[in-house]
């Protein structure tokens, strides 16, 4: 998988999940991960760790639930017809697929309070949320993508 290096170690002082989600999952130490992009354009790579979890749907260790938001009609020709977002789940942390959807679901400026919510949903803890999000206001105050505190 692809290193991207405002999200090492180094940087963050603690490890994120991506690409760590499965083994992480099994072990009961994160209860929920979440896939997202063009529905039916995921890159090969995703589509081969989607399947490793699917195993793992089909002996009852993970729910999985597919998400579809319609892409504007002015973007299809271009994109595709919807955008799909793939949630696995522990099976008694089911419900926070429901409240990632919710969450998802507002449209406008993504803001900290946003960006700590879909942290914890994810599973990373209190001090975990803080790191990123001060790594996120960095991030911000030199021009780069990232939440929005206005």
């Amino acid at each position: 998988m692809i290193k991207i290096d405002h999200l090492s170690f180094e940087t963050l002082g603690n490890r994120i999940h991506t690409n760590r989600e499965l083994g992480m999952m099994l072990r009961g130490e994160k209860p929920l991960a979440k896939f997202s992009g063009i529905r039916d354009r995921f890159p090969d790579v995703v589509e081969r760790y989607i399947r490793l979890f699917d195993r793992h749907v089909a002996s009852g260790r993970f729910v999985r639930r597919d998400h579809f938001l319609a892409i504007p009609e002015i973007s299809r020709a271009e994109w595709g017809e919807s955008f799909q977002t793939i949630y696995f789940a522990l099976p008694n942390e089911v419900w926070r697929i429901d409240a990632m959807i919710e969450l998802r679901s507002h449209v406008g400026r993504w803001k900290e309070a946003q960006e700590r919510q879909e942290g914890s949903l994810l599973g990373y803890e209190d001090w975990q949320n803080d790191i990123w999000i001060a790594g996120e206001a960095a991030r911000r105050s030199k021009g780069l993508l990232g939440f929005h505190d206005d």
